[in-house]
């Protein structure tokens, strides 16, 4: 994969925990189809993290990672007191890890994130979307996934930035640079949808005004935000009309850190999500390391 579709990778670690005064050590690792992150706790706060880019080898991926987490601490796996794994890969997570479901990773991994007035969490993966409703403590009270391909999902986007060569973290600011949002492209396929948003820059014969960059990146960005829109809004009855989220919104996984998909996301629903000081990405493997102590 070229570097286009990738975000950057990233590590880290308090510099004022001493991890040795914990009294419980635990890790998670969230072996994603496109990234890999693992997550040390110490006393169930955040010690230190690796967020890498998952290769071939989910193996290889997570060690790696749990490695680079690690990295000048002194802090060793045979130190880590429990583990958790999840995510795509977990079954091929070479350390003595419990298996956890993704969903109880995330809901637990996104009250981490965004503190207990968050009650719907939408992870938005590479390959997934869940919509997750909380109950006021931490348990799932509903849960609805993506119901097609991955139209909607990271992977469509990660794909398109590599076939235009911009980087994945530019194409979400891009596309708010329109007025308006133009017609989006295919919301049944992102084979379908990446042909169409290639299409849109050339034969410009067809089209009266042609379309900007912007507005290319636009339509795109709003076709995925809309699929992901339908399934958030199957977590509420269906005498509903408008499209809703039951209490305070938080959005986990790499495209939550998009804002041309995130942004109107919040437009469509009329509410800001949460912020967390944290990467969004994390919360897998957060929630994972949380479950497994």
């Amino acid at each position: 994969m070229s570097k286009y579709g990738i975000w950057p990778e990233c590590v880290w670690r308090s510099p004022e925990m001493n991890w040795r005064a914990a009294r419980r050590i635990t890790a998670g690792i969230d072996a994603g189809t496109t990234s890999t992150q693992a997550a040390v706790l110490c006393d169930g706060a955040l010690f230190s993290y690796a967020s890498l880019a998952t290769g071939v080898d989910f193996n290889r991926s997570a060690t790696l990672a749990m490695e680079r987490a690690l990295e000048g601490t002194d802090m060793t796996v045979a130190d880590i007191h429990a583990m958790g794994r999840t995510g795509w890969g977990s079954a091929n997570v070479p350390f003595p890890a419990q298996h956890i479901d993704e969903v109880q990773c995330h809901a637990k991994g996104g009250r981490f994130l965004f503190g207990p007035e968050v009650h719907t969490v939408v992870d938005l993966g590479g390959q997934t979307c869940k919509a997750i409703r909380l109950f006021d403590w931490d348990r799932v009270r509903d849960i609805m996934m993506n119901d097609k391909c991955a139209t909607g999902m990271g992977r469509s986007i990660e794909r398109l930035c590599e076939l235009l060569e911009i980087p994945i973290t530019e194409i979400g600011p891009r596309s708010l640079e329109v007025q308006t949002d133009p017609e989006p492209v295919s919301t049944t396929c992102f084979a379908f949808a990446n042909t169409e948003t290639m299409g849109l820059f050339g034969r410009p014969e067809f089209r009266a005004e042609p379309l900007s960059e912007a507005e290319v990146y636009a339509s795109h960005l709003f076709a995925v935000a809309w699929r992901i829109l339908g399934t958030i809004g199957k977590l509420q009855p269906l005498d509903v009309g408008d499209i809703q989220v039951y209490g305070a919104l938080g959005f986990t996984g790499g495209l939550a850190k998009n804002p041309g998909i995130t942004r109107r996301i919040e437009r469509e629903l009329k509410v800001t999500a949460l912020e967390s000081r944290y990467d969004p990405m994390l919360a897998g493997a957060i929630g994972a390391a949380l479950l497994a102590g």
